[in-house]
């Protein structure tokens, strides 16, 4: 039955608002809507040209995106800025070495958020995407002859909790509703809709290479449920970086130094023309005026396949470190989805075929299309037009708080399913203590000193009462954007306290890397750390209990009572001040058996007590 609506003061029938899915890539953008005929997605094009490239031209007044602002980045390259997505929710130090390949100006701000240089203004990437973002809404409100409001935005697999944040926020600057934010591989798996025919479950991996990122995924999909087993990928590799290749050959070759950002757009936009062509072809040449002198560029396949192939190498490191975290073998995975421009490059194939040796490689679909495509059919489910699917993905790096000791105590293991809502009940380790410090963290090591820190709030107003007593939850809230909500309740009071993390800048590729490198290198000294940490903690609460003990029954103790506890005490603090921990755990052993005669006698004086006048 089709569904129509009235406006109520006009008592006109108006058209429902379209949903549409936006792959916002590094290089280039595409939307994707819903065919009503046939529900399928499509391609939403612009002058018969699906794809919207990622490019901003800015001429005074006005801002130019898409064909036209490439046009102009040969003439005017201060002025034309490309791979945005590159400087979402990032610092100024994680940029420093990207800034030199750019021909426009990153400057460092005191927020530590990235900014972006044009003539006399400054603007954040969440500022630039928006501008994309708007030009896609028009285009997509233009063929669709209706108006547009809610879509479904695409972020790689390995964007972090700020990133996700910052797209949510372009979006909402661009004028719409961001129904979610989903990874670009599972939107790529739900165009090419891998289960959905009620066959046996399939072990997939999505392979996506695009213009400025690379991703890998591996999916378990089986009637409609795509359950995301790991991913893994470089934010920083993509098809941009095969041009930079081919750029760094022709300079070498040629001997192009001191290029001025004009002869270097040119060439660049070059290398990748050149790049393209051979996709299809066996060799390239062109010439071109750089230096003042007309330059005839060449290229081979083997020439291109020679530049390349470290990268690729690269994206099968992060293939195998994907398979190790999802638990299986490579000939597990029983199809292999190919996705992004870059994947159309024969030594790509030939490198995946062969690791993947026993999957079919599947790239029917126009892999620069799938991921916006998938992002239109997240749409269509979000707006209840079907509900054959059900969407399973999963967070990169374990989340949690700091406890007493500086140690990590994990709530949301890595790779754990999202959206996903997990508890965990503290309490007060002092008498008294009404304020309770909430620091959240990031990472794979035992110790919160050798993770990233999220962000932190203080749960205040707890009502005084003896350590031990209060009854602390803690709730961690992942949505189905990837992004945290803490909080935190006091239940005997029910004093509570939320926050949603918001970090000013994320982890770069390099960082995330680094860590689960460091979490497994470290593994066994983090865990010794951890012990040492924890035996530190049990022994000062011990110490802590009984001087209160001491002081509130002085009168069952004798001197030599006394004197043997504060022996007990010294011991347990001169281990604790080596860092040894089988010593550590031993006198606390010792305190411990010598104090609970004394616990005992308490026990038997409040039980007569108790009785006292009492029969039984």
């Amino acid at each position: 039955m089709a569904r129509i609506s009235i406006d109520l003061n006009s008592g006109t029938i108006t058209k429902p608002q379209a949903v549409i899915g936006i792959d916002l890539g590094t290089t280039n953008s595409l939307i994707a809507s819903i065919n009503e005929s046939d529900r399928l997605p499509y391609c939403i094009t612009q002058d018969e040209a699906s794809i919207v490239p990622s490019a901003l031209y800015f001429d005074n007044q006005d801002i130019i995106v898409g064909h036209a602002a490439i046009a102009q980045m040969v003439n005017q390259p201060e002025n034309t800025i490309y791979s945005v997505k590159r400087l979402m929710g990032k610092s100024y130090d994680d940029l420093q070495n990207l800034n030199h390949n750019l021909n426009y100006t990153i400057v460092d701000t005191e927020d530590q958020l990235v900014k972006v240089q044009i003539g006399g203004k400054q603007y954040s990437p969440i500022e630039l995407s928006a501008h994309i973002l708007r030009k896609l809404k028009t285009v997509a409100e233009d063929k669709l002859d209706n108006s547009v409001k809610k879509v479904v935005i695409t972020v790689p697999a390995y964007f972090n909790d700020s990133q996700r944040q910052a797209t949510r926020d372009a979006g909402k600057l661009a004028g719409m509703d961001v129904l979610r934010i989903i990874n670009e591989p599972t939107a790529a798996s739900l165009a090419y809709g891998i289960g959905l025919k009620g066959e046996e479950g399939k072990t997939v991996a999505v392979y996506d290479l695009g213009g400025g990122t690379f991703d890998i995924s591996i999916l378990y999909i089986q009637n409609g449920i795509f359950e995301v087993l790991a991913t893994n990928g470089d934010t920083y590799l993509g098809g941009d970086d095969f041009d930079k290749a081919i750029m760094a050959l022709w300079i070498e070759e040629h001997s192009l130094d001191n290029l001025s950002s004009s002869e270097n757009q040119l060439l660049r936009l070059t290398a990748e023309e050149g790049k393209k062509h051979l996709s299809h072809h066996d060799n390239y040449t062109k010439t071109i005026a750089l230096n003042g002198v007309e330059v005839n560029l060449s290229l081979n396949v083997e020439q291109l396949n020679d530049a390349i192939k470290p990268l690729i190498d690269k994206t099968i490191v992060s293939c195998k470190s994907a398979i190790s975290d999802a638990e299986i073998e490579v000939n597990a995975i029983q199809e292999v989805i190919l996705v992004g421009g870059s994947t159309r490059t024969s030594l790509v194939k030939n490198s995946v075929a062969t690791y993947f040796s026993q999957a079919h490689i599947n790239d029917e679909l126009n892999p620069d299309e799938v991921v916006a495509m998938g992002a239109a059919i997240e749409a269509d489910i979000l707006a209840g037009n079907r509900k054959d699917m059900l969407l399973l993905d999963v967070t990169p790096l374990s989340l949690g708080i700091e406890t007493l000791g500086g140690l990590m105590d994990v709530l949301i293991p890595r790779n754990n399913k999202i959206p996903t809502k997990l508890q965990k009940e503290y309490t007060t380790s002092v008498d008294g203590q009404v304020n309770l410090a909430v620091n959240v963290y990031q990472g794979e090591r035992e110790m919160v000193a050798d993770n990233r820190k999220l962000g932190e709030f203080v749960l205040s107003g707890i009502p005084a009462m003896p350590a031990g007593l209060p009854k602390v939850e803690m709730t961690f809230m992942l949505n189905a954007d990837g992004i945290l909500q803490v909080s935190a309740e006091e239940k005997r009071s029910g004093v509570k306290q939320e926050v949603q993390m918001k970090p000013q800048y994320g982890l770069s590729d390099m960082q995330i890397k680094q860590m689960l490198e460091a979490s497994i290198v470290n593994a066994q000294e983090d865990m010794d750390r951890r012990g040492i940490a924890e035996a530190t903690t049990e022994g000062e609460q011990l110490i802590y209990a009984t001087h209160k003990f001491v002081k509130e029954n002085e009168d069952l103790l004798n001197d030599e009572n006394k004197l043997v506890i504060n022996q007990l005490i010294e011991k347990i603090k001169d281990a604790i001040s080596v860092k040894n921990k089988d010593s550590i755990v031993s006198t606390t052993e010792d305190l411990n058996s010598y104090s609970r005669q004394f616990a005992e006698k308490v026990m038997d004086k409040q039980i007569s007590k108790a009785l006292q006048g009492k029969k039984i």
